[in-house]
């Protein structure tokens, strides 16, 4: 079964991501808006009881931490992707790197960018013209994050929360 890491922002963040996704995103329908912690990755069920484990074990020894949008940005030249960029904060970037040692798969295909996707699989000129428009916005988006869920996706492509992990949570 192929799961993921994400954390999930606060509605306000969540409502503002969708108002350009319902657009411009063709995976609107497939997850709502999130960070990604970890790329997808395949995972036999016999694995899942230690990967949940260690994911409780990491959520238990990290504390909430804070996010900011500014702004938009892209992936471009590599793709016509827009996203609402999520300014890089030590706890968030610890967060990731936990997520990718020890007994964890190392499945990191690109480096860390903390984003929330609004828009992707755009033609050339589609893509540039949404990206300068987006770029005129201001944004002041915050957040605390105390959590973050492990996901599973679904045949029909979608993801859904499998579990949750509350940061500071001692029930292991």
């Amino acid at each position: 079964m192929k799961y993921g890491i994400a954390l999930f922002p606060n509605k306000t963040i969540q409502d503002v991501a969708n108002s350009y996704r319902k657009r411009y995103d063709t995976h609107y329908a497939l997850i709502p808006p999130h960070i990604t912690l970890k790329e997808p990755f395949e995972l036999i069920d016999d694995e899942r009881d230690e990967l949940i484990l260690n994911l409780k074990k990491i959520a238990n020894k990290t504390k909430p931490f804070q996010i900011s949008i500014q702004k938009v940005s892209s992936f471009q030249p590599l793709s016509n992707t827009i996203y609402l960029k999520v300014e890089p904060v030590d706890e968030l970037t610890t967060l990731h790197e936990k997520l990718h040692t020890g007994k964890l798969p190392n499945n990191r295909k690109h480096p860390f960018v903390p984003h929330i996707t609004i828009g992707q699989n755009m033609n050339d000129v589609e893509f540039s013209d949404v990206y300068a428009t987006c770029r005129m916005q201001k944004f002041n988006l915050k957040d605390t994050i105390d959590r973050f869920q492990l996901l599973y996706q679904l045949e029909n492509g979608s993801w859904t929360v499998y579990e949750t992990f509350v940061f500071g949570d001692e029930k292991i």
